[in-house]
């Protein structure tokens, strides 16, 4: 009984549900079925099962338009579409060299019985490991222009499944994860801690963001996101903790409203997916099937790179990225007066520039280079960068001469201080001079709050503004790379020079807060990675003492872990991200990140465990060469590795980099210990990780 009424005060429609005749449309792939039926009041319903088990219970769908909140109901099914669809497409660059893309798709029409009699399709692609659904709006004449005020997709969830969940922030992803049943849920008690995070606007106490990683009592696990978020907001997730249903909520305007379109049109996708085990989630290519194919044809121009970069003394205190303590303090001749604690400039740069060459590392990134740091944060100034002009000590043409000399490229930063509006002003002339000077990539950033002021960094028109700026690189043959932006969606398919995003809490972390626990890089590829690569900057190799303004702090991994990142944590645009004299004192583990691929023909997750362990092997692209990650939480483990991935009568060296046995992050993070031996596919390794620690592996195919 008691089970009844839930169901009844949790949807006000179960009842309807359950009683009415309503013709039930289905559609599945192996274990993966969806029921699709409209209830008594022509309410569109949807219900997900996972090997006859029910992952989503009956929940309804529709838009709540402005001034008009009726756009969920009354409607009648005018016809219905099934198509089987089992293709193959090769990515520019990623995990593996082929994607299977299958999928069954129903689409389901809809016409609204009262005047003026509106259309909208439901369309839902069933694939082997979950569920892509999305509204469309076709061409009418009663639905031109409008605004969306909700969207009122449900997901209700069977119980209160352990989840892995970050607040519903509208304008940063940088949380710590908190690991929770759904009933303890409470965005505004995290959020009032994070005080290391500069913006938080979480106006729902029980919203929080997606990708949203589930486990069910009974050992399912379920991932819900979205998928191909053009024109539209960023999809939040409001937890009812009472009864576990969690419902959309979309990031808002500046005037409350949701997204202004016009027909026709069609939502980001919502995803859903479920499996038995951890691995399948990590393993499912669905959210990449679900964009568009790329739309720029010549891509020759897009490279992956390994990078080293003058970032990390300016986040550990060494140096800065202004030019002068005061910006209104100036010299007899009006110029700033230098502070000398610059990091960009053209000595300390050519000290990158000659380590990158000695070690074969792609690319330099020089942030802090440009004039205007001096007052760009927390100002919600709208005019404070250019992007063209260089400090005075930073000599741009010198510096692209001296890195060409070197077989060096050199990548441009362009930190806009969350002003979009003058950066979009700027786009062209920013990008011109790249090209002039040979850059092929850029890494932007939007720290503070948005402007146009009262906007929202997920919200629509800065989800339009990072797609122009993709689009306006791509027209100059420019790769980019975008921190403090929504969190990725897959269209890194459709805009392939669309490289990497920050979009959560990264490494920097560790220089100038409490920094990430040990548990975090376990989490990340079961949520934050879900949607896209991340430039998490790993490489940190001094663990401690490295922060100039607190002697006391460490980075919560052992400096074989950090090694790991690079396999666990995938990303095109990879940095070596401690200093070059961090690195010359141990240069034999660095030896790993030289190795190391960046672009692959193939992906294993050999163990998986949110919150816990995850140990993956990749493939270099073009090669028989593998290079393996395993990574654990502060709980010290033994991760076994069979081989059977390798190529059978193959004989192959094996270089682990590894923790040593008295390593720990917190008490002894830097030891660690380089084993050297044969293997074939018939082997098993067996490491042990430490607390907080991991291994490094690479597999070299002996000629």
């Amino acid at each position: 009984m008691k089970k009844l009424i839930i169901c009844f005060l949790s949807f006000a429609i179960c009842g309807q549900i359950l009683a009415q005749e309503t013709k039930t449309f289905e559609a599945g792939q192996d274990k993966i079925k969806l029921k699709f039926m409209l209830n008594a009041e022509g309410r569109p319903i949807y219900s997900l099962y996972f090997a006859g088990k029910t992952i989503i219970e009956p929940s309804s769908l529709g838009m709540e338009l402005v001034n008009d909140s009726s756009f969920n109901r009354q409607f009648e099914i005018i016809g219905t579409e099934k198509k089987l669809v089992d293709e193959q497409w090769n990515p520019i660059w990623g995990e593996v060299r082929s994607i299977k893309n299958k999928y069954e798709q129903l689409t389901v029409q809809l016409k609204q019985k009262n005047v003026p009699n509106r259309l909208m399709n439901l369309v839902f692609r069933v694939f082997e490991e979950g569920l892509g659904f999305r509204y469309e709006f076709p061409k009418q004449p009663g639905l031109k222009y409008f605004i969306v005020g909700n969207e009122l997709t449900q997901f209700n969830l069977t119980g209160d499944h352990k989840a892995f969940w970050i607040p519903g922030d509208y304008d940063t992803n940088e949380y710590s994860y908190t690991t929770s049943a759904l009933s303890r849920v409470d965005a505004w008690e995290v959020q009032k801690k994070a005080t290391d995070i500069a913006v938080r606007v979480v106006p729902d106490q029980y919203a929080v963001q997606t990708p949203l990683m589930l486990k069910t009592a009974n050992g399912l696990y379920i991932n819900i996101h979205e998928a191909a978020q053009i024109n539209y907001p960023a999809m939040q997730l409001h937890v009812n903790r009472q009864n576990f249903s969690l419902s959309a909520h979309l990031v808002p305007d500046a005037l409350g409203n949701k997204a202004y379109l016009h027909a026709p049109f069609n939502t980001p996708w919502r995803t859903i997916l479920a499996a038995d085990n951890a691995k399948s989630i990590l393993e499912s290519k669905m959210i990449l099937n679900l964009n568009e194919p790329s739309v720029i044809t010549n891509t020759d121009w897009i490279k992956p790179m390994k990078y080293v970069g003058v970032w990390w003394e300016m986040q550990t205190g060494k140096a800065s990225w202004s030019y002068a303590d005061d910006p209104d303090q100036l010299s007899a001749d009006g110029n700033l007066i230098p502070s000398g604690k610059h990091g960009a400039n053209t000595q300390n740069v050519k000290r990158y520039i000659d380590f990158a060459a000695k070690n074969g590392i792609d690319g330099v990134l020089v942030e802090g280079w440009n004039t205007g740091w001096e007052d760009w944060f927390g100002n919600w100034k709208e005019e404070v960068f250019d992007f063209v002009t260089p400090y005075p000590d930073f000599d741009l043409q010198g510096i692209s001469d001296y890195a060409k000399s070197k077989g060096v490229k050199m990548i441009m930063h362009n930190e806009t201080s969350g002003s979009a509006t003058n950066y979009e002003r700027q786009l062209d002339t920013a990008f011109k001079l790249m090209n002039t000077y040979g850059y092929p990539a850029v890494k932007t950033g939007y720290v503070g709050k948005i402007i146009p002021r009262g906007e929202h960094h997920d919200g629509q028109w800065m989800v339009n503004h990072y797609e122009r700026v993709a689009q306006k690189a791509a027209a100059h043959k420019i790769m980019v790379d975008v921190h403090e932006p929504n969190r990725p969606t897959g269209l890194h398919r459709t805009y392939p020079n669309w490289m990497a995003s920050e979009a959560a809490r990264g490494n920097e972390y560790n220089a100038f807060s409490d920094g990430n626990h040990p548990d975090h890089e376990t989490i990340l590829p079961f949520t934050r990675l879900m949607g896209g690569p991340m430039d998490y900057t790993p490489g940190i190799f001094k663990l401690k003492g490295y922060a100039s303004y607190a002697p006391n702090r460490q980075v919560h991994t052992t400096l074989a872990k950090q090694l790991a990142l690079y396999v666990t944590l995938y990303s095109p645009l990879q940095m070596a991200a401690d200093l070059p004299e961090n690195y010359e004192a141990k240069m034999d583990a660095f030896q790993f990140i030289k190795d190391v691929a960046i672009d692959w023909d193939d992906t294993k997750i050999i163990e998986a465990e949110p919150g816990d362990y995850l140990t993956i092997a990749r493939k270099a692209k073009g090669t028989e060469n593998w290079f393996i990650g395993a990574i654990t939480d502060e709980q010290a483990r033994v991760g076994t590795i069979a081989l059977n991935f390798l190529k059978k009568g193959t004989k192959y060296m094996a270089k682990v980099y590894r923790d040593a046995d008295d390593a720990s992050w917190k008490n002894n993070p830097e030891a660690y210990k380089i084993e050297q031996y044969p293997v074939t596919s018939a082997s098993v390794l067996k490491l042990k990780l430490a607390e907080g620690g991991g291994a490094a592996i690479s597999i070299i195919a002996v000629q």
